[in-house]
């Protein structure tokens, strides 16, 4: 493997020094650069295709002054569009830099987390894409890497900034269904079922695979984990639930106040696999009783699992394809009230059974549009106004997230304590709640 002169020397020092690697080796914190609304952004961008190029197009107004990608193949015609920023393969070289005032993560989830603390620590405000971390523990030092820091945080759960949700919320939280005690949240996606190759090609010229793995354990390269398929093992990943948990729980969880859950179990699933992600799996989350709101049951589905109740419903959904021959409604989410219910996805809602509410008028509408949720983040680097997937919220919500996996993994119903971040009856769960770094990396 091809290691530039700058990662040598740098390796070479650390050996010398017996300094770590990672965020122990992290540049000293600074005061975060008053910046006027009027004035550009120093950004750092960390991975640079597919969602991280998306990302780069959404910040690509402000002055992007660093690009940084282990592959070449990625990073070299990026760099072409911006000439004016220096380019990186590592990124804690590049937080050596004394002008960067924020970041933009999009690196694979196994990454997240030492990018977004050690950024985080040195005074930048960061973006970091979803899931927050790739683990719980994790999860839980970034958060708090956050709330010290005091700096602009989002996450990528860009659909949060659409108008579709804004109604549903304030649907949900205006009684027109009623008080809600259980949820549905499905998607299409399917990851996994795959076996750990065997065969060890050479690493492609151009790309620091050493730096790709970062702090997970260290194993022979293979173009079955990347660039674009480390989504079905859990060394980088965490399946369809980390993929889209995220965006569709996001919806219930700010509908309804959710934070930690209180117990979580696997209804149904195929048997664990040690390396890949479960291709479908239908788990249940507890949340306990906000206020005068009651305790929430949630579901969550996927590989094209959905709820029975959706049927039952609305049959046309199962009747009706789209033009790609989807089935309708192929990924949602489903409030069940008192009153009635609410169907959603993305773009859409349906108040349920449509002739009851045949007439109904909506409240009007009370939450602000967004002004963009790249948008948002900018403005709060510039002005300390509010974003709404700050790490505190959207932590909360990836780590619920993630303890769907965990639960999968380590079998069994698990009764959660959100304060010591372990499953009291299921001290199994501890080795797939924490996260274990390489030598060499630590948070």
């Amino acid at each position: 493997m091809r290691i530039d002169p700058g990662r040598r020397g740098f390796l070479r020092s650390a050996a010398l020094g017996g300094i770590g690697l990672g965020l122990g080796f992290a540049p000293a914190a600074r005061a975060a650069r008053k910046v006027s609304a009027n004035e550009k952004l120093n950004l750092g961008v960390v991975g640079v295709a597919r969602r991280g190029a998306e990302n780069l197009r959404h910040v690509a107004g402000e002055a992007i002054v660093a690009l940084c990608d282990v592959d070449d193949a990625f990073l070299a015609p990026v760099a072409k569009r911006f000439p004016n920023a220096a380019t990186y393969r590592d990124f804690r070289r590049m937080l050596d830099r004394t002008d960067l005032d924020a970041i933009v993560c999009s690196t694979p989830d196994h990454t997240h987390a030492v990018v977004a603390t050690m950024a985080l620590r040195s005074g930048r405000h960061v973006y970091c894409e979803k899931p927050l971390t790739r683990t719980v523990s994790e999860c839980r030092i970034v958060r708090e890497a956050a709330r010290k820091a005091g700096l602009a945080t989002q996450m990528g759960t860009q659909i949060h900034a659409g108008a579709n949700y804004r109604r549903v919320v304030e649907l949900v939280q205006s009684g027109a269904i009623g008080t809600v005690a259980e949820v549905h949240v499905w998607s299409a996606a399917k990851y996994g079922n795959v076996e750990r190759p065997a065969d060890t090609p050479p690493v492609p010229a151009g790309l620091d695979y050493d730096l790709w793995l970062g702090p997970v354990e260290a194993r022979p390269y293979h173009p079955a984990y990347l660039p674009g398929t480390w989504r079905n093992w859990w060394a980088f990943g965490g399946g369809a639930l980390g993929d889209f948990g995220c965006h569709y729980m996001d919806l219930p969880h700010w509908a309804l106040g959710l934070r930690a859950c209180a117990s979580v179990e696997v209804v149904d699933g195929p048997p664990v696999h040690a390396e890949s992600v479960p291709p479908w799996l239908v788990v249940r989350y507890t949340y306990p009783a906000r206020g005068n709101q009651p305790a929430v049951t949630l579901t969550w589905h996927h590989g094209g699992r959905r709820p029975e109740l959706l049927a039952s419903i609305l049959p046309a959904v199962e009747k009706t394809v789209d033009e790609e021959q989807k089935p309708r409604w192929a990924s949602g989410v489903l409030f069940t009230g008192a009153k009635g219910m609410l169907l959603a996805d993305y773009t859409r809602h349906l108040l349920l059974p449509q002739d009851r509410f045949a007439g109904f008028t909506p409240p009007a509408p009370s939450i602000p549009d967004s002004i963009g949720h790249h948008e948002e983040w900018i403005a709060a680097c510039k002005t300390g106004s509010p974003t709404t997937c700050n790490f505190d919220y959207s932590g909360a919500l990836t780590e619920a997230v993630l303890l769907g996996n965990v639960a999968h993994r380590a079998g069994g119903r698990l009764e959660w304590s959100d304060r010591d971040l372990r499953a009291p009856n299921g001290p199994q769960s501890d080795a797939f709640v924490q996260h274990r770094y390489r030598e060499g990396w630590r948070i």
